[in-house]
């Protein structure tokens, strides 16, 4: 059994009780506590998490198709410990799934994940205005333990329509995933004009949006990706 939570805002801790597995980012271990010794080893996943060979094999293709390619490793437990993990000084934010909740994360920003999520990458056809690319990373939760650990740069904030049922409406390069049942992606909101293309945009010309008939909770970290389109004349 894994419990995954954050410690001072910028490491995770994850606790292991008897036999599990745990995927991380590939380096993201810095530390670890087990009473007999070390009873942990790590190694690195070379097509995916996914258990049929041919599945793991299309699913590596896809990702460095899509651009949703990231290295990743396999920690597995032998009994009781504690481990650590981290990323360059970013934050991490856990989540814990319930079953069928689908979180979709740009795969730059995943930690961790537990065998508990089914780990996808889908296209979502609305990824070109940004450095999302057309393709989103998935993890659906399929269990009791169903945690991510995603990164972002800074406290991010969350928003959530689940109860209000507002309009959420983001910039692309700041958004770090979004959690809902479903797929609940995001529709494009583009402000065009002629001042665009003579390069006096606002420089918020394009958003994500989702509506409120779209039950969803969004990360947004306060920073942005550097890409999209930038379109004007200099």
């Amino acid at each position: 059994m894994l419990t995954l939570e954050t410690l001072n805002e910028l490491t995770l801790k994850v606790t292991c009780t008897g036999n599990d597995v745990l995927y991380t980012k590939a380096g993201a271990f810095i530390a670890g506590d087990s009473p007999n010794g070390k009873n942990y080893r790590f190694e690195k996943v070379l097509l995916g998490p996914q258990s049929g060979l041919m599945q793991a094999a299309f699913g590596s293709l896809v990702r460095r198709v899509t651009g949703e390619n990231f290295p990743l490793m396999k920690v597995t437990m032998n009994g009781d410990s504690v481990t650590y993990y981290a990323n360059y000084g970013q934050h991490v934010i856990v989540y814990k799934l319930d079953y069928d909740e689908v979180v979709s994360v740009e795969s730059e920003n995943i930690l961790a994940f537990t065998k508990d999520c089914d780990y996808n990458v889908r296209f979502i056809g609305c990824g070109v205005l940004s450095q999302k690319g057309l393709a989103t990373t998935t993890l659906t939760g399929k269990g009791p333990e169903a945690y991510v650990a995603v990164l972002a740069d800074g406290n991010p904030l969350v928003l959530s329509n689940v109860n209000s049922r507002n309009t959420i409406s983001v910039d692309p390069d700041a958004v770090i995933c979004w959690m809902g049942y479903g797929h609940c992606d995001p529709q494009i909101k583009a402000d065009l004009n002629w001042k665009t293309f003579i390069g006096q945009a606002s420089g918020e010309s394009y958003a994500f949006e989702w509506s409120g008939g779209e039950p969803v909770t969004v990360l947004i970290q306060p920073s942005e990706r550097k890409g999209g389109i930038r379109v004007g004349i200099d």
